[in-house]
């Protein structure tokens, strides 16, 4: 499509070819990630704890991204005001609704990160040091500084680096794209490479839960709904598609490059 008139097209027409647009740019690297030999790797319940001993941090900084987006298309301070585009906040508040309150397997209420920490520790993985980045930033300390003084490895700080910039610094149509292009659009189909070796895991049957929960709830709702999203926003803003495209490839190069260290050090798990 040419958008050199604009003015023959409906807003609704532009929005869809820009997001078609935008998914054939990002098709190369996303299928790179999707791709990836890491997936097949994680065959071994000691393997799997390495995995998930790294790939928590990217289940606590994800709600970083929500959070942000949440302060800026919804009203946070003490004196509330109307959303001034409804269909963006309903969308990431039920995004924040599943992801801080959604019901593990035995009917609680529970947070995804807090998901995540029990299947780890069903597996034997060690929570010790993610509560202690927990605890150390419930008392004020900085991100990075933490993840340094529990030792996490560099490809964990640079990863979660590269999120809390985003989560700072971007506009709020950068972080939506990184939000939906490298998380919400992108996890359904990352889990459903991991899920068959672990689907029927008498050992792993937290971690199958949570995965299995992101598929559905991701692939069904959250993934659809953040695409319309991303369209409202940016609309016939061409400067924006291209800024959702920057961010967007940015994330995703930035979890293939810990997905790179993860695999590399699986061989000796």
């Amino acid at each position: 499509m040419s958008y050199l008139n604009l003015s023959s097209h409906s807003s609704r027409a532009i929005e869809i070819a820009c997001l078609d647009d935008l998914r054939t740019a990002l098709a190369p690297i996303r299928d790179e990630l999707l791709g990836h030999s890491m997936y097949c790797a994680v065959d071994s319940i000691p393997r799997l704890r390495l995995f998930m001993s790294r790939h928590v941090f990217a289940v606590w900084d994800f709600m970083c991204l929500a959070k942000r987006l949440q302060r800026d298309l919804t009203s946070l301070q003490e004196l509330w005001l109307p959303p001034a585009q409804p269909s963006l906040a309903r969308f990431i508040n039920s995004v924040i609704l599943g992801e801080e309150s959604d019901i593990d397997p035995d009917g609680q209420a529970a947070s995804h990160f807090g998901l995540y920490l029990a299947a780890m520790e069903e597996v034997g993985a060690s929570v010790a040091p993610v509560q202690r980045f927990i605890a150390l930033l419930r008392d004020g300390a900085n991100a990075q500084a933490s993840l340094g003084a529990i030792g996490a490895p560099p490809s964990v700080r640079q990863f979660v680096s590269h999120t809390l910039q985003t989560a700072r610094e971007a506009t709020t149509i950068e972080v939506l794209a990184s939000f939906i292009f490298g998380r919400e659009d992108l996890i359904p189909e990352m889990f459903s490479r991991l899920l068959p070796q672990w689907s029927d895991s008498s050992q792993a049957r937290r971690f199958a839960y949570y995965i299995y929960c992101h598929i559905k709830l991701d692939g069904e709702e959250h993934g659809p709904a953040g695409l319309r999203a991303l369209a409202e926003m940016a609309g016939r803003n061409l400067a924006g598609w291209q800024s959702a495209k920057q961010a967007a490839q940015s994330a995703i190069a930035a979890r293939i490059a810990l997905w790179d260290s993860i695999y590399a050090d699986l061989a000796d798990a």
